[in-house]
């Protein structure tokens, strides 16, 4: 029954809930016992709820007293380690933070416990938010489930994981340049980074403020279009929020079930984004969605965005000078670990000491990396032409979706790389965000699904969808749309095809069960 309830998706689960047929703490009974199973060798929490099978008890008794609650109550959900929780440690993957329990919770975190979601745990990531492949994780990396010795992507590789590895149906996850993508593609499961303004980012402890967006992880797009139903919308508490009234975005995946409804679509083919530096199991599983959506009466139209070459350049500067100053609030004084030199000093050598052993490599490479690109001589030189470029992305955009519905790219140039390949090579781990970052740049929405397993080694490839910004909705009707075709061509999910990670998974497999 266990292994049954973990494998549903969330929509089901839901279903399931609602009548009555399975109550929230068999299912999070079910995924916590999941967790204590396969967590020690994929290692996507960084903590596990003591109150979520109370939280599920209280659920139920809710529904039992006839109580009104919301599509996804009963449900369990991870949150990553990112977001902050009153009664969880937030540590944003840092020493600096390690065992601190903020005074509330993040807005989104907020509106998962007031639509009755049961959170299961915190989730791994690289230190705040700063990787592609969550080896940068002060507590150790996560590992993928489709191969342990491979990196689940980053930053958001946790709540990745633990999604692909049937640990929870949905997660959350943040996207600053492609940390809910890109994990997404190489885990075999589904990512979206909505509008940017969409959701709040209050409570999300932050490390680019103008890229910076909250967005659900799960295993299908109807999935995800539910969750973002809950977090979405107006909070007077974020100053970058939007006002907008937002559609249903269930509604919206589930008009893209319906026959013909790509039917005459204009789709484009970003040419700068599918090209040299691609895997070639990428780009084959790429030519194969093209060739789906052809055939279901989609227009390919190839577009061009010549400002791209520059806009991984030009986030490796944003970036980092806004993470220099955001992370400047880590002084020892506040909140956090505070580390006192030998026989005692000054503020600034307490804040030193304090910073040199709480803050990682990537995060001291950053910091210095923004500091300098905001001193004072080089701000126009570096900082300010990074922000020229930005209008240059946002500019192409817009003409691109002058000409078509929606834009289509790879979610990452590769599968999944061996952990440890590319810990001391910045550079070509940077490149691992080349498909990804333009959205956040220019704010707009962008969605991963799984598109299929690279011929070479067997592991999942992501494809990308962008819509114009506020324009999510069109994201869930054309995903849903190709995640079913996709699922017609092979015949099963993709993430069936998931290796088995615990022995009896495996004992059952011997005997035909599974």
């Amino acid at each position: 029954m266990s292994d049954d309830l973990i494998r549903l998706s969330a929509a089901d689960l839901a279903s399931k809930l609602a009548s009555g047929e399975v109550s929230s703490v068999e299912a999070t009974k079910a995924h916590l016992d999941r967790i204590a199973s396969v967590d020690k060798d994929v290692h996507a929490f960084l903590h596990v709820s003591e109150a979520a099978l109370q939280t599920a008890a209280e659920i139920d008794a809710k529904r039992k007293a006839g109580e009104k609650l919301g599509p996804l109550a009963g449900v369990p959900i991870a949150i990553k380690d990112v977001l902050c929780t009153s009664d969880m440690p937030s540590t944003s993957g840092s020493k600096i933070l390690e065992g601190w329990v903020p005074p509330y919770d993040a807005t989104v975190v907020a509106k998962l416990r007031a639509a009755d979601l049961v959170p299961l745990g915190k989730t791994n990531m690289d230190e705040f938010a700063m990787g592609s492949s969550t080896e940068f994780s002060a507590y150790g990396p996560t590992h993928n489930p489709w191969n342990l010795d491979r990196i689940p992507g980053g930053s958001g590789g946790g709540s990745a994981a633990a999604v692909a590895a049937f640990e929870a149906p949905l997660a959350l996850g943040s996207d600053t340049g492609g940390s809910i993508r890109q994990p997404g593609a190489v885990t075999g499961t589904v990512g979206v980074k909505p509008t940017y303004g969409s959701v709040s980012r209050y409570g999300a402890i932050a490390l680019a403020s103008s890229l910076d967006q909250v967005g659900p992880v799960s295993r299908t797009v109807l999935d995800s279009a539910l969750l973002h139903d809950v977090i979405k919308g107006h909070d007077k508490r974020d100053s970058t929020s939007l006002r907008d009234e937002w559609p249903s975005f269930a509604d919206a995946a589930t008009a893209g079930l319906a026959p013909g409804s790509l039917q005459g679509v204009k789709i484009g083919i970003v040419k700068e984004l599918n090209g040299d530096g691609f895997q070639q199991g990428v780009k084959a599983r790429f030519a194969d969605a093209v060739a789906l959506l052809t055939s279901a009466g989609a227009e390919i139209v190839e577009v061009s965005a010549p400002s791209f070459e520059y806009a991984i350049s030009a986030y490796y500067l944003i970036l980092p000078a806004e993470a220099s100053s955001n992370l400047a609030k880590f002084d020892s004084v506040r909140f956090g670990l505070r580390v006192n030199p030998e026989g005692g000093g000054t503020v600034e050598q307490v804040m030193s000491a304090t910073r040199e052993q709480g803050f990682g490599p990537e995060v001291k490479r950053r910091i210095i990396l923004g500091t300098y690109a905001l001193s004072a001589g080089y701000y126009d030189a570096y900082y300010g032409s990074a922000q020229k470029v930005r209008t240059l992305v946002q500019r192409d955009f817009a003409r691109m979706f002058d000409e078509v519905d929606i834009l289509l790219s790879p979610s990452a140039p590769t599968t999944a790389f061996p952990i440890g390949e590319k810990i001391d090579d910045p550079l070509a781990m940077y490149l691992n965000d080349l498909t990804t970052i333009p959205a956040n740049l220019a704010g707009i929405p962008g969605m991963s699904i799984p598109m299929g397993l690279a011929d070479e080694d067997g592991l999942p490839t992501g494809i990308q969808l962008m819509a114009p910004a506020r324009e999510d909705a069109r994201l869930y009707t054309y995903g849903a749309a190709l995640e079913q075709l996709f699922e017609q061509s092979w015949g099963h999910t993709l993430i069936s095809k998931a290796p088995s990670l615990s022995a009896s998974e495996q004992s059952a497999a011997t005997e035909g069960v599974v």
